[in-house]
């Protein structure tokens, strides 16, 4: 299996029943091509950003294509969390400057 990347996936469909969303969500959860993580939504901004693993872009296009969900943009993206800036990761570059496999 070739490596998975992390995707967003941004809908905008101001208007749009709930329950069809919730129908495409059941159906979204059965692909075994790509793996749906998690998504984001603002019901009444119609607003939905969905987080996917997955080898490649045109992979989430197929599933959404024939699945007949429309998006906005598909993005490659890479994830931070607050630990990484604040004390944590200081510590990491402290520690990161003696070791050993420094420049490896």
């Amino acid at each position: 299996m070739a490596k998975q990347k992390k995707y967003m996936v941004v809908h905008n469909n101001p208007g749009i029943d709930c329950t069809v969303v919730q129908g495409n969500w059941r159906n979204l959860a059965k692909v075994e091509s790509a793996t749906w993580v998690r998504t984001y939504f603002n019901e009444d901004k119609g607003m939905r950003y969905c987080l996917w693993l997955a080898e490649d872009e045109d992979q989430l296009k197929k599933i959404y294509t024939e699945m007949d969900v429309s998006w906005e943009s598909i993005l490659d993206v890479e994830e931070t969390v607050p630990d990484m800036w604040g004390e944590t990761w200081a510590k990491h570059l402290e520690a990161e400057k003696t070791a050993d496999t420094l420049g490896v």
